[in-house]
């Protein structure tokens, strides 16, 4: 009795499971911009892995293979909101994203920010680059005028 109430619960979690990861899917396609799909596709997918593992470790009632289940799911509960928000700064900086669902831009500050920074950083990085041309042009050029020594051929 104790074993098919198990097996129960194992079916049920692998039926929310599927209902998230569909879901997900139904959001992928409806959503309109890169942000919303983002969020429609990573929240129901950590919810519907730790379902799916805890509906493997309890339909093998293994000790073993529950803690064989564990990493996956650690590392997938560490790495995919990491993905997401990266892919997610990307969309922002492309400009792939609607404006209109956006309340507030507190990223945009900190682009703006970056991008004068990196713009700064190329000008002061032209300007090193042509002094350092013109020292190695007057060097050249005093190095042909000293007596007694022969031209270089750089």
């Amino acid at each position: 009795m104790f074993d098919q109430i198990l097996d129960v619960i194992a079916l049920i979690c692998l039926l929310l499971a599927a209902a998230l990861s569909a879901a997900a899917g139904i959001g992928l396609l409806r959503f309109t911009d890169a942000l919303s799909r983002l969020h429609a596709a990573t929240k129901p997918q950590i919810f519907g892995l730790l379902l799916v593992v805890a509906a493997v470790a309890i339909d093998q009632r293994s000790l073993g293979v529950f803690l064989a289940l564990v990493p996956v799911f650690v590392f997938q509960a560490l790495t995919a909101p990491t993905a997401a928000h990266m892919v997610g700064r990307a969309a922002y900086r492309t400009g792939q994203l609607d404006s209109r669902t956006i309340l507030v831009d507190e990223l945009g500050p900190a682009v703006e920010r970056a991008t004068a920074r990196a713009a700064e950083q190329d000008r002061e990085q032209a300007l090193a680059e042509e002094a350092r041309g013109r020292e190695l042009e007057a060097e050249h050029a005093e190095r042909d005028q000293t007596p007694g020594r022969p031209p270089t051929v750089s």
